[in-house]
């Protein structure tokens, strides 16, 4: 590799790379979704498990609406690969220099609010932290961009910097599948918060836009300790929490909360007593499913429901197949199947019932 800057001059139709990103140890099913999808694709890994460039044959803007059209489950973040700048004899100072210079001929920048989402690849990959490499390269930029801004940009400047070379690419938040910088949603964790369990419904929230608030009563299925249902909870929402073991001393004294500690299919619920429903079980993906459809006739009509499906299989996309048409044929609809930033082996349904 030559310490010239790589311009992606592509021609449409032709070809693309991108940054693609999935939760650590996920990429070979992100990649086996890009080969569905597009068919032939190349894959450079950078991050074993977890980032590599994917290289489709078709442009970059016909990729990312197929992509927005049909979001993937376990690509989490993608970023277009327009400039490669590589790093001879370790001097990462003149490739910074080099990157800079080239973004400084992009049109598009100037006058524009911008994110700077700047990455490393590993602990040794670049000199200091991923915010001082995101300094440096709104240093080089601050006489050409408007305004730095931490949300609501109008352009993403997106780098990663790698021990071998620094990849860059502008594009629109909403092209990258994720407007966190490498989709990674992070929360802060309260002083009196029961379970990371939480942070999963608040990222479901933001990224599925489903406003709890304005639903009136939930079920929470396998509840304990509750962390679900304290997020519902604090929404506002009447809560009945079905557990067989025991829920947090603190959520105990809600006059919101109905506590049945007892396995979830010995309890008769009304009909379309509840018009939120969710589950985040570890248990059998075909057993949850099983759970949840016998229990789907208490959420209303226009219900919704968030089921995690644990990937107990070495088959994880013929499993979610067969754990969504399951619930296909219990008459929901999937709005979104996706492994959220804070899944671990895990994804995330969203569902709406008939």
């Amino acid at each position: 590799m030559n310490s010239q800057d790589e311009l992606e001059n592509t021609a449409p139709g032709v070809s693309s790379r991108f940054i693609c990103t999935a939760n650590h140890g996920f990429a070979p099913y992100a990649q086996e979704e890009l080969r569905r999808k597009f068919g032939s694709v190349k894959s450079t890994v950078l991050v074993p498990g977890e980032v590599f460039i994917g290289t489709l044959e078709l442009s970059s803007q016909e990729a990312v609406e197929r992509l927005r059209m049909e979001p993937p489950i376990f690509l989490r973040h993608i970023f277009p690969v327009q400039y490669q700048i590589g790093i001879i004899d370790g001097d990462k100072d003149n490739a910074m220099l080099q990157l800079t210079a080239c973004l400084k001929h992009l049109p598009e920048l100037r006058g524009a609010q911008v994110t700077v989402q700047a990455r490393k690849a590993g602990q040794d990959s670049w000199e200091g932290t991923s915010t001082d490499l995101k300094d440096s390269i709104q240093n080089g930029l601050k006489e050409l961009v408007h305004q730095f801004v931490v949300k609501d940009a109008e352009l993403v400047v997106s780098v990663l910097a790698t021990d071998k070379a620094l990849y860059a690419g502008i594009s629109s938040p909403e092209d990258n599948l994720s407007d966190w910088n490498g989709g990674a949603v992070r929360f802060q964790k309260e002083e009196s918060q029961i379970s990371r369990a939480k942070f999963k419904l608040l990222e479901a929230e933001r990224v599925f836009g489903i406003e709890f608030s304005s639903f009136e009563e939930a079920l929470d299925i396998g509840a304990a300790p509750g962390g679900w249902t304290s997020f519902l909870l604090e929404r506002g929402l009447r809560v009945t929490a079905v557990d067989p073991a025991k829920m947090h001393p603190s959520l105990l004294d809600s006059e919101r909360l109905t506590y049945l500690n007892r396995n979830a299919d010995s309890v008769k619920f009304r009909e379309d007593q509840f018009d939120v429903l969710v589950c985040d079980m570890s248990w059998s993906p075909k057993l949850t499913a099983k759970l949840v459809t016998g229990l789907l006739y208490s959420l209303v009509p226009g219900g919704t429901a968030i089921v995690t499906v644990k990937l107990l299989s070495k088959k994880p996309l013929a499993l979610i197949r067969e754990v969504m048409d399951t619930f296909e044929n219990a008459n929901m609809q999937i709005q979104r199947a996706k492994q959220l930033f804070h899944n671990r082996d895990e994804i995330t349904l969203y569902m709406i019932k008939y």
